[in-house]
């Protein structure tokens, strides 16, 4: 058995559309999988409750409404711990692997340095997955049939959304531990909204998705301590009329992180989250107007 049978019974990630794509809004929950082959579970030293400390819990279900109103989901199905596809694809760290890793992989980034590479060193509060060093095959055959063609598909949603409606936006949904604070007064946000400082999308978007969220009564924090990941910062080019949010919200509002189990919040959030995705993707299209077109 290899990577290339791991998704063998089940695909490696969900495309969720309903008949017709009515918004150009593309929705992706990139850390929400929950299958965890019985290959990869043999490899690791975690047991099965310690390995989904990374996991977005439930977060494609609670983005789920967005499908019904006419905008497609992509949603893993291969957990974050056995690959994270919200970074390079080639973010390895060396110290992981038997062999040497390509001379073009990116070794220093500070996601590697953390532990948090595209191949994952750890989970949760800094807990080891694996006992030794990995074949680089491993990571190799990872990236080559879950992360390249995750990426593909995303990608061709954006292209087709742009070419349908001249703009696209696309909306990263993510889950963060309950235990964040920012600030001096260390505020417990809710949500947070990352833009990349504003350069993955229209300040309309940013400031409508929170202002939305603050009307429901929920504490908002931008940028910090999550300006977005790789695939906000990768597919965010507004000149190009393509924006890109990421959306975290605060676990301990809809689940308990030590069972894992869903909390009684969680219907009402999934129902304040259907009604912001309606009113978010109901934003006049002027809020996508023409930027200048940068030099890249």
């Amino acid at each position: 058995m290899t990577a290339a049978d791991d998704f063998a019974a089940r695909a490696p990630f969900d495309i969720r559309i309903a008949a017709e794509q009515r918004v150009p809004f593309v929705f992706n929950s990139p850390h929400s999988g929950s299958h965890y082959p019985d290959r990869f579970l043999a490899m690791i030293r975690l047991d099965r409750n310690a390995i989904r400390r990374s996991e977005d819990c439930y977060v494609d279900e609670l983005f789920g409404g967005a499908v019904a109103l006419g905008a497609p989901m992509l949603a893993a199905n291969f957990p974050r711990a056995y690959l994270d596809v919200n970074r390079e694809p080639w973010e390895l760290d060396p110290r992981m692997f038997v062999e040497p890793v390509p001379s073009f992989a990116n070794i220093r980034s500070a996601r590697v340095a953390g532990g948090l590479g595209t191949v994952p060193k750890l989970v949760g509060e800094g807990l080891d997955i694996y006992a030794g060093r990995l074949p680089l095959n491993e990571a190799v055959a990872r990236i080559e049939t879950v992360y390249k063609p995750y990426h593909d598909a995303l990608k061709q949603l954006l292209t087709r959304t742009h070419a349908r409606f001249g703009y696209g936006v696309l909306i990263d949904c993510h889950s963060m531990p309950a235990s964040v604070r920012v600030g001096d007064a260390g505020m417990r946000p809710d949500f947070i909204i990352g833009d990349r400082f504003g350069a993955s999308a229209a300040p309309g978007l940013t400031e409508t998705a929170i202002g939305l969220l603050t009307s429901m009564g929920y504490t908002v924090a931008h940028n910090k301590p999550y300006a977005g990941g790789f695939i906000t910062e990768h597919y965010g080019r507004p000149a190009r009329r393509l924006h890109a949010l990421q959306i975290e919200v605060n676990r301990g509002l809809y689940m308990n992180e030590r069972t894992l189990q869903k909390s009684s919040g969680f219907d009402a959030l999934a129902d304040d989250l259907a009604r912001f995705c309606a009113d978010l993707m109901g934003m006049p299209d002027h809020n996508f107007g023409d930027l200048p077109l940068a030099a890249e």
